[in-house]
Parts: C-alpha cells; sequence; structure tokens
C-alpha cells in the first residue's frame, strides 16, 4: 500500500522517509513490498496505516486544496482516530508516529499475553450481542462488544474460547454472518489493559495542541478541545468500544453532507453507507 502514493506525490515520498528516520526501519519497503505477514502485525500495521493514510491527504491536499482548507470536522476508526488528530493538529507528524508505534508495541504486548481474538457479527442487534456475549463468556474469561460499526455490524473481542463458543451461539440466534477477524488479539476490550500504561508513559511527554477543527472521539462520540483530556480519551480508547456509528450520526448532526475516507480500502464508505444511505462519500487512498 502507499506505492503509487510515493512515486507520483513528492510530498507523500517525503513522509514515508521521515517515517523510516524515526521508527529506524523501512517501513516504506513493507508498505510497497512486504511482506504481508509482517505488515499484518500489529507493530507494523499501527505506524503503516497512519502514514499511508496522511499520504492520502497529501494527495487530496495537492489535487483539491480547498477541501483540505474547508474542512469542518473529521474522525477516524481506531487507528484512525490518531490520522485525524494529525489533520486537526492536534499533533504533528512525529509526534503522531511515535504515538502510535508505542501503541501499536503496547497493544501488540497485550496481545502476546493473552490469547485472544475478534469476531465479526452481521444482523443482529447490539442487546443480542451483548446477550450472546454473557451467554458464552465462562468465569474468569473476558468476551466484550468492541466495535459499534453500523446497524446490524458489531465486532466483539475476548478469550479465544468465548469467541469461539459464541460463533455457534450467533448462528442459532439467527446472525446473517459470523466472521473470525485475522488480528492480533481483543483489542477494544479490558484484556488491552497492560497496554495502557506504555501509552500513557508516551502521551504524558508529548505535546498536543488544541484542534483547529471538530476531531469526534471513538469513546464518546463527541468533540474536545483539551489536549488533557484528548490524552485521556486515547487512552480509554484501547479498553473501551469503539463508537463509530454513533460518531458519524454525530457528524451529520453537524449538517456534513459531504464525507472524504482516506487511506487504504472503502471499509467506511460502506459502513456510512449502511448508517445512511443518502451520505456521499469519496474515497481518497492508493
Amino acid at each position: 500500500m502507499g506505492r503509487q502514493l510515493a512515486e507520483t506525490m513528492p510530498a507523500a515520498r517525503e513522509l514515508y522517509d521521515r517515517a523510516n528516520a524515526i521508527l529506524e526501519y523501512d517501513l516504506a519497503q513493507l508498505c510497497f513490498e512486504g511482506p504481508q505477514e509482517e505488515l499484518d502485525s500489529t507493530v507494523i500495521s499501527q505506524p503503516a496505516l497512519y502514514v499511508t493514510s496522511l499520504a492520502a491527504v497529501e494527495s487530496l491536499r495537492h489535487r483539491q486544496p480547498e477541501l483540505i482548507e474547508n474542512c469542518t470536522a473529521t474522525a477516524g476508526l481506531s487507528l484512525g482516530e490518531y490520522t485525524a488528530l494529525a489533520f486537526a493538529g492536534v499533533v504533528d507528524f512525529e509526534t503522531g508516529l511515535r504515538l502510535v508505534q508505542q501503541r501499536g508495541r503496547a497493544m501488540q504486548n497485550a496481545s502476546d499475553a493473552v490469547p485472544s481474538s475478534m469476531v465479526s457479527v452481521l444482523g443482529l442487534s447490539q442487546n443480542q450481542v451483548e446477550s450472546l456475549c454473557e451467554q458464552a463468556r465462562a468465569e474468569g474469561e473476558t468476551l466484550q462488544v468492541a466495535n459499534l460499526l453500523c446497524p446490524g455490524n458489531i465486532a466483539i473481542s475476548g478469550s479465544n474460547e468465548a469467541c469461539e463458543r459464541v460463533i455457534d451461539l450467533a448462528d442459532e440466534a439467527g446472525a446473517m454472518r459470523v466472521v473470525p477477524l485475522a488480528v492480533a488479539g481483543a483489542f477494544h476490550t479490558s484484556l488491552m489493559q497492560c497496554a495502557v500504561e506504555p501509552l500513557r508513559d508516551s502521551l504524558s511527554n508529548a505535546t498536543l495542541f488544541a484542534p483547529r477543527i471538530p476531531v469526534i472521539s471513538n469513546v464518546d462520540a463527541q468533540a474536545h478541545n483539551d489536549p488533557e483530556e484528548i490524552k485521556q480519551l486515547l487512552l480509554a480508547q484501547i479498553v473501551s468500544p469503539v463508537r463509530w456509528e454513533d460518531c458519524v450520526r454525530q457528524l451529520l448532526s453537524m449538517d456534513i453532507d459531504q464525507f472524504y475516507e482516506i487511506g487504504p480500502g472503502r471499509v467506511l464508505r460502506s459502513l456510512l453507507r449502511r448508517i445512511d444511505r443518502k451520505i456521499s462519500c469519496e474515497t481518497i487512498m492508493d
């Protein structure tokens, strides 16, 4: 990912070069050439997505600078919130990258400490999914709602055994589809608690600024101006459900009628359409 951006856009290539120097490994080569298994690891994928998404911003800035200047709000799903914060001027490129690097390391270590996973459940309500989590959890196990993406699309995270049980239970409950996700661990649940302190250390040493435009937080689907409050929300995000549907509805309540999906893939565009079919969204990617 990102190869075409870097080859055609000097500002995008510069971001990869700066990232290589900051990270002290060749992120650009991993993004452009792989291997896929290494790029998929949390510790690599988080910096890779952050840099590639900001490279896509540079592509949009070059083609339609007025869109960047006139943007009125932003949001990002999970890791994407750091891209949104960088776009809104809360962190500079280097600070954001170092935070993302630490976040990836901390979440990878938390995942390695407890075998865990995520499952996508389609076609059931939040109340139904939460009930299934209660049924599937054995004593001492974790299984929680992790991502509230759009109506009928919920991801749950937890212990491997609990995730295996909930797949059968969701099928029996009439789910349209139940899909184990290829992720390192139970993101956005209490199993990530040991990732909080390393990130707290990094955030305590980082300088954050008030956003130039509203950034909608994953934790509570609200905009926040206080940099210290934003730091606390980034810590809470590690162990809290991503309320993406609520974030989008908050943006819609601000009379936003045009969205741009920045970075690899078209997942967010698909989620937007399931939240409100009238939403107009253009994908800016590699």
